[in-house]
């Protein structure tokens, strides 16, 4: 569905995340997709840019800006052309001092960048500002309170064959769908920015979010061995190691979350202050819970029970039920238990959202509520923004993704990194080797408490197992919202993201 869903890392990991087999057309059904495919427009090879001058009210001023929607072409070491990649670049002129320039991308793998563009940083976001499904059209877009724009200029890439952008020439989807390929597109889409509009001497940074993350991580060590130096890196709602999502030490990740959800919807027994009350939970999960199940089925029946009275406590689900699961409570299934009694599922993307189920029996969530909430209007308001508040001409459709490519199994997670070949992906090595290489780039995590697609102690885990020194690891920082993966459509943690990136970003210049 968008950056956060993770299909990849869906397909891996336990049984309830399973894609069920209508979220992969067979061959033959794709085949017969593509002859009605109305979208067969060609990219150009052509590079075009398409400026228009615009201004928001900005805290008792007016900030006036460029924003350019644009194509750049990609190119192999051949010299020939392998992706149109499309952005919207947002700039401000700046006769001293050059400005620092940020580079922002979803996820996926397999999402346009429409979320962060529409929701987030830029000058213009959608009001998602309430936690439940966003009235119909016409859909509001509104100037930005929140946008960095006053601090860096940003450039929003749509990944190869989402959004705007287009294989070219003899290119294939293999050519661009794997961890390596992408990483090697985002690399060279950097570069031609950077050579095209003379921002080389600019301070660069790069905000990614969820399989985006996977990427930056990438990206901070392939840029470095092509000498684009970075200032600064913000990961959104972080996943780095693809196997983090099998076995007991996701469960252990998820468990801190499962205890921020509860918490939220009332399932709390006298509801403690939420920071005090999760670090509890953190303590639980990375203590005793990580010592029962290490032991499997040698656990006493003692233990058993008091562990699972303990994540009762905790979770607001029944001794029984987590007994039942042996322990293990994969996170579907928590979506569907949690708020069972009130005939209702809670949301993967944020779990502040709720829906309904068809029955009252399911074992797992059959859709996401957060997404089925805001979908629409994200989608509808990019294209009304782009088509015509900017009349950006173009023979091509804007496809918010492409998982249809992206799924099943298309997409390589192989990764040869700087410590060798990974068989499935784990980028942290890559960070960790740009750090060290590159002392002085500051690092910022950011994560939502109410997301159970990326889990705020997975993002934790996997940052502490870099094997950094002490100061190296002293360029990470990290911050926490009470919000979901999309911590920034959230007016109040909005806001004080701005302030967290504010601080982040003078302290990386």
């Amino acid at each position: 569905m968008r950056s956060s869903l993770l299909a990849i890392a869906l397909a891996l990991s336990a049984p309830a995340f399973a894609q069920s087999a209508g979220d992969v057309p067979p061959k033959d059904a794709k085949a017969d997709a593509a002859k009605d495919d109305k979208d067969i427009a060609k990219a150009s090879v052509d590079e075009d840019a398409q400026p228009v001058q615009r201004s928001i009210p900005f805290h008792g001023r007016n900030l006036a800006y460029t924003v350019t929607p644009g194509h750049l072409t990609v190119r192999n070491e051949k010299g020939e052309p392998v992706v149109s990649m499309f952005y919207t670049a947002y700039t401000i002129p700046s006769p001293g001092r050059a400005r620092p320039v940020t580079f922002l991308f979803n996820g996926g793998p397999g999402s346009s960048t429409m979320w962060l563009h529409m929701g987030s940083f830029g000058p213009i976001k959608v009001d998602a500002s309430q936690p439940q499904t966003i009235p119909g059209p016409p859909f509001r877009y509104v100037g930005n309170p929140d946008t960095l724009l006053d601090i860096t200029d940003l450039v929003f890439i749509d990944a190869p064959t989402t959004g705007l952008s287009r294989l070219l020439g003899k290119a294939e989807n293999k050519d661009v769908m794997g961890v390596d390929h992408d990483i090697d597109m985002f690399t060279k889409t950097i570069q031609r920015y950077l050579t095209k509009y003379q921002r080389w001497n600019s301070p660069k940074f790069i905000i990614g979010e969820s399989y985006g993350t996977t990427r930056a991580a990438g990206l901070s060590d392939s840029l470095a061995n092509v000498g684009v130096q970075l200032n600064g890196i913000t990961f959104v709602s972080t996943v780095f190691n693809f196997a983090d999502f099998q076995g007991d030490q996701s469960l252990i990740n998820f468990l801190p979350t499962y205890a921020a959800d509860a918490w939220y919807h009332g399932k709390i027994a006298n509801k403690p202050p939420l920071p005090a009350f999760i670090q509890q939970a953190r303590d639980f999960a990375s203590g005793p819970y990580t010592l029962a199940l290490q032991k499997g089925e040698a656990i006493s029946d003692e233990e058993k029970q008091q562990i699972a009275q303990r994540m009762s406590e905790l979770t607001g689900l029944s001794p029984d039920y987590i007994i039942r699961s042996h322990l293990r409570v994969q996170p579907n299934r928590f979506q569907r238990e949690l708020l069972r009694d009130r005939h209702l599922v809670i949301g993967r993307i944020d779990s502040r959202f709720v829906g309904t189920e068809p029955d009252l029996v399911g074992e797992g969530a059959d859709y996401d509520p957060q997404a089925s909430a805001i979908t629409g209007a994200f989608v509808g308001a990019l294209n009304d923004y782009l088509f015509r508040d900017l009349g950006y001409k173009t023979p091509l459709t804007y496809r918010p993704n492409n998982y249809a490519e992206t799924g099943g199994g298309n997409w390589s997670l192989q990764h040869r990194a700087p410590d060798g070949f990974q068989p499935i992906a784990d980028t942290s090595s890559d960070l960790a080797d740009a750090m060290r290489q590159n002392p002085r780039m500051k690092v910022l995590s950011v994560n939502g408490y109410y997301d159970l697609a990326t889990p705020f102690g997975g993002a934790d885990y996997e940052f502490r197992h870099m094997a950094l020194e002490p100061q190296i690891g002293a360029n990470i920082r990290y911050v926490y919202y009470e919000a979901g993966h999309m911590m920034y459509i959230d007016p109040p943690s909005a806001r004080q993201l701005k302030a967290d990136l504010a601080a982040f970003y003078a302290s990386a210049q």
